[in-house]
């Protein structure tokens, strides 16, 4: 039984982090239909951005804001000088979603040229070594932070989305973005926030990876994969969803790593998928999208 408390807080800790990767995702699609393949190599730029400023030992709560600040602007950016102008050239759904794609590629090879590919230790003021017994079950600290900090940023979101004039807009422009401009919504300022807020999360989430995992430029892949698996679990449309398919992921790979298989650990998320889609496409606590024509 030991074990399975183990294993159990181990998921927690990992889904709430993958929690804040799938809201990131969640964010943007509801507001715009775009799947943000750059997701993952945005939070990879703003870890980096955060572990350079440490290495001048700067305080890493100053770090940590201005890491988030710098990953929410990259997305902005990318939305008012890319998206925008394709936008305006009547780009497709998928030419801007191509474009994600892109800009993804793009963040690869700067990291890359940038940092180099040799893994980095990220410094850290939590540790891992540091750890408590409660009976049978260790823990550390870099576990404990990183649960509390993805389950108190998911529930700050909700709060946002949900009980804020910002957050009121954002669910305004995804139910009917024509309807808002009409309200006299400034959609456009809007979907940056929701831009600029999808990336701090995800940075987020990568500021609390990078020390479980060696930081390269590819350190976020798994991380964004999982998370986009939990955003389809819960339903691409919904963030309670989203935090529902976080916390499924991270607790059913820890106790299929534990108990069945080490190799089988990073399948389940996907096979979690194919069933989803074969028998709930909309996800656990999605609906359909449904336009008027």
């Amino acid at each position: 039984m030991g074990n399975f408390f183990q294993y159990l807080i181990s998921g927690l800790s990992t889904g709430s982090l993958y929690i804040l990767v799938a809201l990131g995702i969640v964010l943007i699609y509801r507001s715009t239909r775009i799947l943000n393949f750059a997701h993952g190599d945005m939070a990879t730029m703003g870890t980096f951005f955060a572990f350079t400023l440490l290495s001048f030992r700067l305080s890493f709560y100053i770090v940590l804001v201005a890491s988030l600040v710098f990953g929410g602007l990259l997305a902005v950016i990318f939305y008012f000088g890319i998206l925008i102008a394709a936008q305006r050239r009547d780009a497709t759904l998928l030419g801007q979603i191509i474009l994600t794609i892109g800009l993804g590629t793009v963040l690869q090879g700067v990291s890359t040229y940038v940092w180099g590919t040799q893994p980095q230790i990220m410094p850290f003021p939590l540790s891992d070594t540091e750890s408590w017994h409660l009976g049978s079950v260790v823990l550390n600290e870099l576990t404990l932070g990183a649960m509390v900090v993805g389950l108190l940023g998911s529930l700050l979101f909700y709060l946002l989305v949900n009980k804020t004039k910002l957050g009121l807009a954002m669910r305004a422009i995804s139910e009917n973005l024509q309807a808002a401009q009409t309200l006299g919504i400034p959609t456009r300022r809007v979907l940056a926030a929701s831009w600029g807020l999808s990336a701090s999360l995800g940075v987020l989430a990568g500021l609390f990876l990078a020390p479980a995992i060696l930081l390269d430029p590819f350190f976020m892949l798994e991380p964004f994969l999982k998370g986009f698996a939990a955003a389809i679990l819960g339903g691409l449309n919904s963030i309670p969803g989203a935090i529902l398919g976080g916390l499924i992921i991270g607790i059913v790979e820890s106790l299929t790593g534990g108990y069945i298989s080490l190799e089988l650990k990073n399948t389940i998320a996907f096979l979690l998928i194919i069933l989803m889609l074969l028998t709930k496409p909309e996800g656990l606590l999605g609906t359909q999208f449904k336009e008027r024509v």
